[in-house]
């Protein structure tokens, strides 16, 4: 099995902790290993290193490579362009050798957060077992344990194995309403979409080729030019790997993930995972909590006091600080449109 790493980004939901050139994936959130490197930690030994894949950016290049000096750097790929999620993964999947790619590949984004990582890896084998068997292409999904709106939803059809929970996708759902959420979670025939895909390399290709065909003669005409990939890439078509391809296959299976996953899509979710103390307040760094309660206190440089205060988010970075509600994390987004806004791109 070979495995793809998706690990651009844009550095926003963990502002000011995380930049353009430090993106969340970049970062070492829970320990000394960044995101990046836990997930490609997390492949041993399923998937070893040889068999790694990574796509990111020219801007990251060289962290990427110093992080992950295990990877083979032929197979650190570097997008001249972000063109979202179909045209990464296909360009990844082309640029592998025919052998590689006429196997199951797993495609998983660098910036999640597996709890449990032997249970990921005991899932991970079981769906590339489904696309083996069954020629099935495989999604992962996560039960759902509160009504999220922030997540896409898998609609489950028929149970295809019992024993592992198996089952046929029916059809993607957008990211619900609070009613529509609780509804999801009460019909228990739901689940996160997770991002996480497994399929034969060529059966990815040919679903391409029927279903974007756009995008997969781009890719074909890259491989017959591989010298003009700087042209030839950015006139990519742009279009994510769920809607231009995924919600359209009726193959689609799907594995339940029960491995304490999290996407870390703000600073609230770390604060769910980090340990904390008898006041419900989560740290990282040098930092002296006094008569505060419920708050996440975050000092990447120099000390963070907080005296009297409740369900707060505090970052300090050396050349920025970030206080905002913990209730309102999702929100880092606004602060970096106020500062693009005013021409602060030195903070982005």
């Amino acid at each position: 099995m070979q495995a793809i790493i998706l690990a651009g980004g844009s550095g926003t939901r963990f502002w000011p902790l995380s930049r353009r050139r430090r993106p969340k994936q970049l970062l070492a959130l829970e320990g000394k290993r960044s995101l990046l490197q836990e997930t490609f930690d997390r492949l041993q030994p399923l998937i070893p290193a040889q068999s790694v894949w990574v796509c990111t950016t020219t801007m990251l290049a060289e962290e990427v490579r110093r992080q992950l000096p295990e990877v083979p750097p032929e197979q650190i790929l570097l997008e001249p362009e972000g063109r979202n999620t179909a045209a990464a993964i296909g360009w990844s999947v082309r640029s592998m050798p025919p052998e590689a790619r006429e196997g199951v590949v797993a495609v998983l984004p660098a910036d999640h957060r597996m709890g449990d990582p032997g249970a990921f890896r005991g899932t991970l084998a079981q769906a590339a077992s489904a696309v083996e068997e069954r020629d099935l292409v495989m999604t992962l999904g996560i039960r759902p344990y509160r009504p999220e709106t922030g997540y896409g939803y898998l609609e489950l059809a028929q149970e295809l194995d019992p024993s592992t929970g198996l089952s046929r996708v029916e059809r993607f759902r957008e990211k619900p309403d609070a009613a529509t959420a609780q509804a999801f979670v009460d019909a228990g025939r739901y689940l996160w979409n997770g991002g996480i895909f497994v399929f034969r390399g060529t059966t990815l290709l040919d679903l391409m080729k029927e279903h974007l065909p756009e995008l997969s003669e781009g890719l074909e005409e890259i491989a017959r030019q591989p010298e003009r990939l700087q042209e030839l890439y950015p006139d990519l078509p742009s279009t994510s790997i769920d809607f231009g391809l995924m919600e359209k296959l009726d193959n689609l299976g799907t594995l339940p993930l029960d491995c304490g996953w999290s996407d870390l899509g703000s600073w609230e979710a770390l604060a769910e995972i980090l340990e904390v103390d008898g006041s419900g307040n989560g740290s990282v760094g040098d930092v002296l909590a006094l008569e505060t309660s419920d708050s996440l206190l975050v000092a990447d440089s120099g000390t963070v006091v907080a005296l009297g205060v409740e369900g707060l988010v505090v970052v300090k970075t050396e050349d920025a600080v970030l206080v905002i509600p913990k209730e309102r994390s999702q929100e880092v987004r606004t602060i970096i449109a106020a500062l693009r806004e005013r021409g602060r791109e030195e903070l982005l």
